[in-house]
């Protein structure tokens, strides 16, 4: 039997050649991925390591800004500064009212734009983003000169509100967007199983939209504490804790201000590494 014979269509094609360069680009591109990722972790956890190191200096004046020597004296007493404490509890009080005040009405006002047709609803939508694109300074001014023709005290009241009116939009946003991408379905389906409203609600759709309004509610918190150009119109005598930061920092920043934000810094990630954890674990149990 004579061998067979290949033809054009059955014999093996050889792969084409790669281009001359090709593989010193694409080495090229790969490698500068890597470069620029680095690079960019550094510029973010840069400052949050020099904070953290500091925290342990012993400065030889007031201003910790040069390493002096290893040191545990500001962590055992943190509020050996005057007045950082004060405003740290100042601070803290009034995040946690402006986050729950804004959580609330946030809340409401996101079930009544996404779930709710009336007129006017697209220029409620736009309406929305106005507080987030405005500038700092212009809102606080407004506000300030707000609260004097009302003939308003500045003070706690006047930072509450002010903090609320400017959380308020990114928890509507926030749990807005959990609104639209929950499954009608999940309660179409309780309705069908003879559940009442309130029953729907509270069983399907609240736990639903609950890891959104967390997550609305951490980041009012977060943006509450950490604001200082409202809080500066509209605080009257009162002092946050930027304030008091932007004050001491004309004179020396003291080493317990690292302290403080290292604590900051250690409880915002226990919270995300629980929230991963949690999580991770609903979504194996799925």
């Amino acid at each position: 039997m004579s061998a067979p014979t290949l033809t054009k269509s059955t014999a093996p094609s050889t792969p084409p050649r790669p281009k001359a360069g090709m593989g010193v680009g694409r080495w090229i591109r790969d490698r500068l991925v890597a470069v620029v990722g680095i690079v960019a972790l550094l510029y973010m956890f840069a400052p949050i390591f020099v904070v953290i190191v500091f925290s342990f200096n012993k400065p030889v004046g007031k201003y910790n800004l040069v390493w002096n020597r290893f040191s545990f004296d500001a962590w055992t007493n943190p509020c050996g500064a005057s007045g950082l404490c004060d405003s740290l509890v100042t601070s803290l009080w009034i995040g946690v009212v402006a986050t729950l005040g804004a959580v609330i009405i946030g809340t409401l006002a996101a079930f009544a734009i996404g779930r709710h047709r009336f007129r006017g609803q697209a220029t409620a939508n736009v309406l929305v983003f106005l507080p987030m694109a405005t500038p700092e300074v212009v809102a606080g001014s407004s506000l300030l000169t707000l609260f004097l023709n009302l003939g308003v005290p500045l003070g706690y009241t006047t930072i509450v509100i002010a903090h609320i009116m400017f959380c308020l939009s990114f928890v509507i946003v926030t749990v807005k967007a959990r609104l639209a991408g929950m499954d009608p379905r999940l309660e179409q389906a309780a309705m069908d199983l003879y559940a009442n409203p309130r029953q729907t609600f509270w069983r399907i759709t609240f736990p639903l939209v609950l890891p959104g309004i967390v997550s609305a509610a951490m980041l009012s918190f977060s943006l509450s504490f950490d604001d200082f150009i409202i809080t500066n119109f509209n605080s009257g005598s009162r002092v946050t804790f930027p304030m008091y930061v932007w004050g001491v920092a004309q004179r020396g920043v003291p080493v317990q201000v690292n302290v403080v934000g290292t604590a900051m810094m250690l409880v915002a990630l226990v919270f995300v590494v629980s929230g991963r954890v949690v999580g991770s674990r609903r979504n194996r149990l799925k």
